[in-house]
């Protein structure tokens, strides 16, 4: 008896010290770079008059199957919520960001070693864009780089650029 008690001890204590990494579907395996960690980033037009700040965190969601990434520019004035997840039936990863103006989008998402990138279809557009692109990649150091790109007549035009540094302590906010 005394060895059996020995044996469930020593086993316990292992299986203590031996911690394992929380579950992630192997399709999201490249976002790791990305988990865990927040963002502040100035958007370009951003003035010390009219300051547009927006800060960007990304989380695991669903026991795995998912990340979730949320962003809220000048603490909740604009934001949303973006689920990243494995669609089976598409045989893909796709993102629905629900923003806090009401609205949902559905993207199209590969991920690239550090680099994350979503393609959104777009209808009715006045200016005549029909898709948007949406890449976010790890830089050196504690940054990530935001780009936005326009598909007008069958042409990608730049869009909008925003450079983020990691922060501790500080969570997107809403109104």
């Amino acid at each position: 008896m005394k060895r059996f008690l020995y044996f469930i001890l020593t086993a316990l204590i292992v299986s203590a010290q031996t911690k394992s990494e929380p579950h992630l579907s192997d399709h999201l395996m490249e976002m790791k770079p990305f988990i865990g960690n927040t963002y502040r980033g100035n958007f370009i037009n951003s003035t010390k008059e009219n300051p547009m700040i927006d800060v960007l965190s990304f989380e695991r969601a669903l026991n795995g199957n998912a990340i979730k990434v949320i962003h809220s520019v000048n603490n909740g004035e604009f934001g949303g919520e973006t689920m990243v997840m494995w669609n089976p039936e598409k045989g893909m990863l796709q993102s629905w960001y629900f923003t806090s103006a009401g609205l949902l989008t559905i993207q199209n998402v590969q991920i690239k070693k550090d680099t994350f990138i979503s393609i959104e279809n777009v209808e009715r557009n006045q200016n005549g864009i029909t898709k948007v692109k949406t890449i976010i990649e790890v830089l050196h150091g504690d940054q990530i780089k935001k780009r936005t790109k326009y598909l007008m007549n069958n042409l990608w035009k730049d869009g909008s650029e925003t450079l983020y540094n990691k922060v501790n302590g500080l969570k997107p906010l809403f109104n």
